[in-house]
Formats: C-alpha cells, sequence, structure tokens
C-alpha cells in the first residue's frame, strides 16, 4: 500500500510539473506574439525613416544602402535641407505651445472642478456630474461644424468691433478665432474638462476629508486648504491628467487640420500630413523621421511621470 502511494503521489507530482511547463510556455508564447504585434509598427517607421529611397515600394523591414551615410539622408532633409518648404520646427514649436498651454489650463480648472464636486455639496451637482458622463457619450466629430462657426464668428466679431469702436484695437480676439493657435488652445481645453474631472474626482473622493476639517478648525479658508494640502496630496493624478492631455493635443489631428489654415500656424500631425498628401512615394521616408522626432516628447514626458502615472491611476479608482 504504500509503494502504492508513493507511486500516486510521484505521477501526480510529474503531471503538476508538465501541467505548470505547458501553462508557462502558453503564457510566454502570448507575450511573445503580443510584443511582437506592438513593437512591429515600430520597427516599420523606424527602417522607413533610415531608407533613403523614401519610397513603399522599396520598403523591407531593414533598410537596404551601401553606404552607411545614407541612412540619416531623411533626417537630413527633414531637419534641415528642407525647412523652406517645410518649416518642420515651426511646426513642432506650433505643436509643443499648443499642447503645453492646454494641459496647464486643463490641469488647473479640472482640479479646481473635480475639487469642487468632490468637497462641496450644492444645488445641482448630481444633476451636473450626470450631464458630464452623458457629454462622454458623444463624438468630438459631432461637433466639428459648431466649433468651426464658432471660431468663425470671433473672427467677425473682431472686424465688427473694429469697425463700430475704431478707438479701440479688437484685432486681439483673432488670436482667439478661426486659424489661430489660441482658438486650437481652447477648443482642447474643453474638450478635455469632462472625462479629467470625472477622473480626478475619483482621486479627490480618496482623500479623507479629515484633513479638511482640521484646516477648518485652525482657521484656513477653502483657498488655503486646497492649494496648501490638497494639492500637493493630487501630484499623482495631475500627471496622469497632465499626460492625457499633452499626448491628446500633441498628436490630435482632425480638429487642428479644420481650424488652421495658414502654412506657418500648422501643428505638427497636420504638417506632417502634408508629406504624404500630395505625393505618397516620394516623401515617406520624410515623414517616417518625422514621425519619429514627434515621439520624443511623448515618450520624454512618459518616462519622467511614470511613477506618478501608475500611482494616480490606481488611487483614482478606489473611491468614484
Amino acid at each position: 500500500m504504500p509503494k502504492a502511494a508513493a507511486t500516486f503521489e510521484r505521477g501526480r507530482m510529474a503531471s503538476s510539473t508538465r501541467e505548470r511547463i505547458i501553462g508557462t510556455a502558453l503564457r510566454y508564447t502570448v507575450i511573445v506574439i503580443a510584443v511582437a504585434f506592438a513593437l512591429f509598427p515600430v520597427l516599420f517607421i523606424i527602417s522607413s525613416a533610415l531608407n533613403p529611397t523614401g519610397q513603399l515600394s522599396t520598403q523591407g523591414l531593414l533598410p537596404r544602402v551601401d553606404d552607411p551615410s545614407r541612412l540619416f539622408d531623411n533626417f537630413r532633409g527633414l531637419l534641415i535641407d528642407n525647412l523652406r518648404v517645410y518649416p518642420f520646427w515651426r511646426w513642432l514649436f506650433n505643436s509643443f505651445i499648443v499642447a503645453s498651454v492646454s494641459t496647464v489650463l486643463t490641469v488647473l480648472i479640472t482640479a479646481l472642478s473635480a475639487y469642487s464636486f468632490s468637497r462641496f455639496r450644492f444645488r445641482g451637482r448630481q444633476s451636473l456630474l450626470l450631464w458630464i458622463r452623458l457629454l462622454q457619450v458623444f463624438p468630438n466629430l459631432l461637433a466639428l461644424v459648431a466649433l468651426f462657426l464658432i471660431l468663425q464668428q470671433i473672427n467677425e466679431v473682431s472686424d465688427t468691433l473694429n469697425q463700430i469702436m475704431p478707438i479701440l484695437d479688437w484685432t486681439w480676439l483673432r488670436s482667439f478665432g478661426l486659424n489661430s493657435l489660441g482658438g486650437v488652445i481652447l477648443v482642447y481645453m474643453a474638450g478635455a474638462m469632462g472625462i479629467n474631472t470625472l477622473l480626478m474626482k475619483g482621486f479627490l473622493d480618496s482623500i479623507p476629508r479629515e484633513i479638511d476639517e482640521s484646516a477648518t478648525v485652525d482657521g484656513a479658508t477653502n483657498w488655503q486648504i486646497f492649494w496648501q494640502l490638497i494639492f500637493p496630496l493630487i501630484r499623482p493624478i495631475l500627471a496622469v491628467v497632465g499626460v492625457l492631455a499633452f499626448v491628446g493635443t500633441f498628436n490630435e489631428f482632425v480638429l487642428a487640420r479644420l481650424i488652421l489654415r495658414d502654412t506657418q500656424n500648422w501643428t505638427l500631425m497636420v504638417g506632417l500630413f502634408n508629406f504624404i498628401n500630395s505625393d505618397f512615394n516620394r516623401d515617406w521616408g520624410q515623414f517616417a523621421a518625422g514621425a519619429l522626432v514627434a515621439a520624443v516628447p511623448v515618450v520624454t514626458l512618459y518616462l519622467i511621470l511614470q511613477d506618478q502615472i501608475v500611482g494616480g491611476l490606481t488611487q483614482g479608482a478606489v473611491k468614484g
């Protein structure tokens, strides 16, 4: 009987070991396939950027060149040689300004709005939260025509005011109208308020109210409580909202293509579209090179704030 039990135990352990090996092999197989699927587009873009011919018809996963110095022809043409035709640095500067300003304004206004919804009780609070959730159901494309007309009317108001009251200069309004970076910033900032407010409110709900009550007993105002006590505690969620807003505005194309008309006012995504809009084969290499350069600020921001992003996403999901 003991021999039979020992034999059964050895068989069970062997079966368990075999199942564990098979399970581990399957998991690693799935991971390798997922990583390969995710990295293939990146490798293809890198190969296209290093391909001096700049044509998809001769494109392979590995660039074929006789002279290694030609690997950077696309970068040289994009960043140095063709700046008169394609002002790449100007487009990159426009994108950075639009993304940075809209991100800072979005974070500040979202923080104040979320703090109000989390800490204060006022009439219409639940209705406003419900409307914010409902607005997220509709895609931004539904508002394209309305946004275009609003920004166009801002330019018309500027011209009308200059005719009615010529003593004052009203041309500054055009900085927030059609074909202006200010108008794009306003549109981006308004579009990022909804979901970010809900995300930040969930994080604020996880902060104990005893902090506010203790500060109130000590004589602190609501403004002092927010800036001196709450604001430093919500840095993780501020990083999350900031990264989401920056990446979303930096990579946005549709609204910028609709609003911005002059070449000097284009953002980077609109400018890069020009490389493949006129002649697909000729400028594909420079388009890929521009895409790699455009990825540098986003990747750098993620690497700097990665710890804060993980903390903000996990803590903000505790309470809602």
